[in-house]
């Protein structure tokens, strides 16, 4: 019996390691892991921690990165104020951290700050052929190719992206309509507008042109996107589906 009793303990002394081993962040699965976690849910997915962690990187041989930061900020009573105002040197009294991690953590506290101190920048408002040819010509002007741009806005016409489409030449196979739409969504677009040049100076519209127009209202209708226009750029003039009621 003492015999079986010392060998049971034996085997219990050999797997208790095991149950208590600290897993690395790649040993966690793919949701845990704090950049694929952004990359699926968003940055206000993540904690504080999380966060920190993805700005350095990597903790020590005791602590994931995640762990590590969830130490100094419970050392600085979960506030990220009171984090920023620590040193180099007093961050890199942690293990895990040296200089270079340290400068990092604050330097992400500065920009914090600097962002509330920031006003929100004032999105342009595109609700016209006008506006849109006043935004569009400083691009185009000086072209001497067709280029085909699609601005992206929401439903109050404030611009959201622009993304130019094509480079050479405007047709329906150099403009994927599927692209425009699959751009809007990805934007949460509601409001989108065409622009492109015409480098000879004539704004009149060729029957690509239309061809092109059509295509994209009958898929921006499907989609439930309001298609505001088509503006054709030339150099000090342009030409408007919308305003010549085309559209």
């Amino acid at each position: 019996m003492q015999e079986i009793y010392h060998l049971c303990m034996k085997k219990t002394c050999y797997h208790q390691p095991v149950s208590i081993m600290k897993l690395s962040i790649t040993q966690l699965s793919a949701s845990d892991r704090p950049r694929e976690k952004l990359m699926e849910k968003g940055a206000d997915a993540l904690s504080d921690a999380e966060l920190l962690a993805i700005l350095i990187g990597s903790g020590s041989k005791k602590e994931t990165a995640v762990q590590l930061m969830q130490r100094l900020l419970a050392d600085c009573n979960n506030n990220l104020n009171t984090l920023g105002k620590h040193s180099v040197h007093e961050l890199c009294q942690y293990n895990g951290i040296g200089e270079a991690k340290a400068i990092t953590i604050l330097a992400a506290c500065e920009l914090g700050k600097r962002r509330q101190r920031e006003k929100a920048e004032e999105r342009q408002r595109l609700d016209s052929a006008q506006a849109v040819y006043e935004y569009m010509v400083p691009l185009m002007q000086d072209l001497d190719t067709e280029e085909a741009w699609v601005l992206l806005m929401n439903q109050n016409y404030k611009l959201l992206r622009s993304v130019r489409l094509s480079h050479g030449g405007i047709t329906e196979t150099a403009v994927d309509v599927r692209i425009i739409m699959k751009e809007a969504l990805l934007s949460n677009a509601t409001v989108i507008a065409l622009c492109h040049n015409h480098p000879s100076g004539n704004t009149r519209p060729s029957h690509d042109d239309d061809r092109l127009t059509q295509r994209i209202r009958q898929a921006a209708e499907t989609m439930r996107i309001h298609l505001l226009d088509h503006v054709i750029v030339a150099d000090g003039a342009y030409y408007s589906y919308q305003e010549n009621g085309r559209l």
